[in-house]
């Protein structure tokens, strides 16, 4: 699945493990899901959407 995560991490100047704080999962969580090896989980995706203030649809696409 394709994602903005990665950028829009950067545009927070917040690193992997900033953003894996804020949303309670590892570091090896967002660097998986943003090298796209590994989709979140429902839960998981409305919480990066709501923390970034984006419709989940414009975070990821299928």
């Amino acid at each position: 699945m394709k994602n903005q995560l990665r950028e829009l991490r950067a545009l927070k100047q917040w690193s992997q493990g900033d953003l894996a704080e804020k949303l309670g999962v590892s570091r090896q969580t967002i660097n998986a899901i943003e090298t796209e090896k590994y989709d979140p989980s429902l839960p998981l995706a409305f919480k990066i959407a709501r923390l970034f203030k984006q419709p989940i649809e414009e975070i990821f696409e299928a």
